[in-house]
């Protein structure tokens, strides 16, 4: 876990921090000065959220279920009821909030230092990185507390603060601006950022934005923003050799032979080839996930058998539980930060970019563009190393087996509905089913078992306002608008 030592928080996370109050008291100037390229990037390497949002994305989509008994957690239970949870603590959105706060603090600060010391081109990696780190976190933030971007539509609606210098007063006010100016200077960023990366400036290359990692969040910021060429352009720059498929998560031939306990070790090390960028987060979201009442159960468990795709053949995915019916697929190995020899707290490295995620980003930009075969082509491509004895010719993917699985007859929507399914299983457990459900305008239904076992359904449909997560009541003293309610 990075421990950020060079960095007071700025106003700006403070007013949100409400257990950092004793901070007010200090000068938010008194920095250590960040004066040489080697301690610019050891800023740098603080501008990524060091919070996650496993739990609560996870539990607000429809990858969670009731299952009618288990372990009650609070925050669990008001985001799978999607009511506003208020409190700070870690795995929840507000902590999330102030998670990417932090980091842009962070990414500010680097980029003042490296103009105020006029720290030249040796400083560009570092520049580029904190320049795509605030574009990331600015995104995420758009994602969860902001509506999507509507290509071509109204984005008048509020956005997000975009801080861009380190703060010098103690309260500090701030606009949401618009969905159309956050994008904007998301893009600015990114496209800048960029430039300037280098995949050879970091000990730990998958720890930080390469230009890999970059161009996969170019990928999918642009399948946000529905220009769907751009997706495939910037896909086509992870891998320069071409070799998607090499390049995937190998579960038929590595992962699912391991043991449970090797594959939780391995899953998220450096070495796995489709892992772009793994980001240390203070967590406990293995263990909170281990028994819930709200969460993976059986009915989810069911979309790795052989009916829960559209191909007729089960994942190979790891499901194990905890107890029936306790599911996880035992993805996060949580670890122990010592801060002292005896005090510290937990962390997870959690995966923010893979090939996988890129390809099948594609392969919805292909389908929305009309070019059915190249879309249809992505998608085999990511199940053919993900099941059992995969036949390219018996186990393809096609119009006929869309058209029937689904009971539907358009080409575009069938083959999008398959690509989206495809995400759901892939990345259960990994908070990206609701960066689609939020985008794509899917209903989320959850079913509700009370203390009689009687089953009913509630929904979230897309004009409901709760799809957006509410921002931290202490915004409102930087002058910052809460979500409407």
């Amino acid at each position: 876990m990075k421990a950020n030592k060079l960095l007071q928080y700025t106003c700006l996370t403070l007013t949100l921090f409400s257990s950092c109050k004793k901070y007010l008291d200090k000068n938010p100037d008194n920095r250590t000065q960040t004066n040489t390229v080697d301690k610019v990037k050891q800023l740098v390497g603080t501008a990524y959220p060091q919070a996650d949002y496993l739990t609560f994305a996870e539990t607000a989509s429809d990858n969670a279920e009731d299952k009618g008994a288990g372990d009650i957690n609070d925050y669990l239970t008001a985001y799978y009821f999607w009511n506003d949870y208020q409190n700070n603590e870690s795995n929840t959105a507000i902590s999330y909030w102030n998670g990417c706060y932090s980091a842009i603090a962070s990414a500010n600060q680097a980029l003042q230092s490296i103009d105020e010391y006029n720290l030249g081109t040796d400083a560009d990696p570092y520049k580029g990185e904190a320049l795509v780190c605030r574009a990331y976190a600015e995104h995420m933030l758009s994602i969860f507390f902001a509506k999507p971007y509507v290509n071509g539509g109204d984005n008048s609606s509020p956005g997000v603060p975009y801080p861009t210098t380190p703060e010098t007063v103690l309260i500090a006010k701030y606009d949401r601006g618009t969905v159309q100016s956050t994008y904007d200077s998301i893009e600015a960023d990114l496209t800048a950022g960029l430039k300037l990366l280098s995949a050879n400036a970091y000990d730990v290359p998958k720890y930080h934005f390469t230009p890999a990692a970059a161009h996969a969040f170019a990928a999918r910021f642009y399948l946000f923003k529905g220009e769907w060429q751009k997706v495939i352009d910037q896909v086509a720059q992870i891998i320069p050799s071409g070799d998607i498929k090499g390049n995937l998560r190998q579960w038929t031939s590595v992962f699912k032979p391991m043991s449970l306990q090797d594959f939780n070790t391995s899953f998220t090390k450096t070495d796995v080839k489709a892992t772009l960028l793994i980001n240390s987060s203070y967590s406990t979201y293995q263990r909170v996930y281990a028994t819930p009442e709200y969460g993976y159960g059986s009915t989810l468990s069911n979309m790795f058998l052989s009916g829960g795709n559209c191909v007729g053949k089960a994942l190979d995915n790891k499901v194990a539980y905890f107890g029936l019916p306790n599911y996880t697929t035992y993805k996060w190995k949580e670890y122990f930060y010592y801060a002292t020899a005896s005090t510290g707290y937990p962390y997870l490295p959690v995966i923010l970019f893979t090939v996988d995620e890129a390809l099948l980003n594609r392969a919805e930009a292909y389908a929305q563009l009309g070019e059915f075969d190249l879309a249809l082509q992505d998608l085999n491509t990511f199940y053919s190393v993900r099941m059992s004895y995969y036949n390219a010719i018996n186990d393809a993917v096609t119009f006929p087996k869309i058209m029937a699985y689904y009971s539907i007859s358009d080409e575009k929507t069938g083959i999008i509905r398959a690509i989206l399914d495809a995400k759901k299983a892939e990345f259960l457990q990994e908070g990206l089913r609701w960066l689609d459900i939020v985008r794509t305008g899917i209903t989320v239904k959850h079913n509700v078992i009370d203390s009689k076992g009687v089953e009913t359904f509630i929904e979230l449909k897309p004009d409901d306002p709760r799809r957006l997560f509410q921002l931290p009541p202490q915004a409102e003293l930087a002058g910052i608008k809460l979500n409407p309610r």
